[in-house]
């Protein structure tokens, strides 16, 4: 099975286990072919838990200590903790209630979270030990959860963003991601008060007819912000996920019948 890294996470894997699934390798048929990880899109449950468990095989991870959450394109982050263990991983009844970040400084507890198009954010603190795994779809985006996820560990583990690393996974790029005025006026107002990047807004927005985002971009820019060093931050803009549908599900590129991808996340 094909695992889709990040470059700059690579170098840690004495400390991390990371990674993305792709769709190939898995058992799920029709739209949600092959390697669905996603509870909630309508595919047979024991199809996903089977992929789920391949993935996992893959990654030499034990499955059952995976934990999910119901990711509700918020910005609500969660400290997880041995007693959450398992959490999600068979039924999405058990994943943490209203959440799109998790958090945790425990080893051997996967974190995983499922993307069709949404931005998957990784941040490691290489000197506490401790990691957080976010989803930021364009609410959770501008709502600012990759600062959120990292205030959170700050705020339970010490962390200082000068001592992270950070990943931007796959996700839908500007090439793709057409917006309305609406969410176009919503970024614009926040990225005009970004104050570490240069022109945020001319950054994140650029007009074909019509206003396209970078999701990337915005992440990256929040990061930053948030003291992350640039440097720190592992490239991944070139993985659109519409345009690479054949590798990645994409909500946009299948008008919206479709499975997810996982992205995870773990201390060795």
């Amino acid at each position: 099975m094909h695992i889709h890294e990040l470059p700059l996470f690579t170098k840690y894997n004495n400390k991390l286990v990371h990674g993305f699934s792709l769709k190939t390798g898995g058992v799920s048929q029709g739209c949600y072919a092959s390697l669905n990880m996603g509870l909630h899109v309508g595919d047979t449950a024991a199809k996903v838990i089977t992929n789920r468990q391949l993935f996992c095989n893959a990654l030499n991870i034990n499955f059952e200590n995976v934990v999910c959450c119901e990711q509700i394109h918020k910005d609500n982050i969660y400290t997880v903790t041995a007693a959450d263990k398992g959490k999600g991983a068979h039924e999405l009844s058990t994943a943490i209630k209203n959440t799109d970040g998790l958090i945790t400084n425990e080893k051997n507890i996967p974190l995983m979270l499922f993307f069709a198009d949404c931005t998957p954010i990784l941040i490691y603190d290489t000197v506490n030990e401790a990691i957080g795994l976010a989803h930021a779809g364009w609410r959770g985006t501008i709502a600012d959860i990759a600062g959120k996820t990292l205030q959170a560990m700050q705020a339970q583990y010490n962390t200082k963003p000068e001592e992270c690393i950070a990943g931007i996974g796959p996700c839908i790029g500007q090439c793709c991601y057409e917006i309305g005025d609406d969410v176009r006026t919503q970024f614009t107002a926040v990225f005009s008060q970004i104050k570490k990047t240069t022109n945020a807004v001319d950054k994140i927005l650029t007009y074909r007819n019509t206003a396209y985002l970078s999701l990337y971009d915005a992440n990256k820019i929040l990061l930053i912000e948030h003291g992350i060093l640039p440097e720190n931050i592992s490239p991944e803009k070139e993985y659109c996920t519409s345009c690479h549908c054949t590798e990645f599900y994409s909500y946009r590129a299948a008008a919206g019948k479709t499975g997810r991808h996982a992205a995870l996340l773990c201390l060795k």
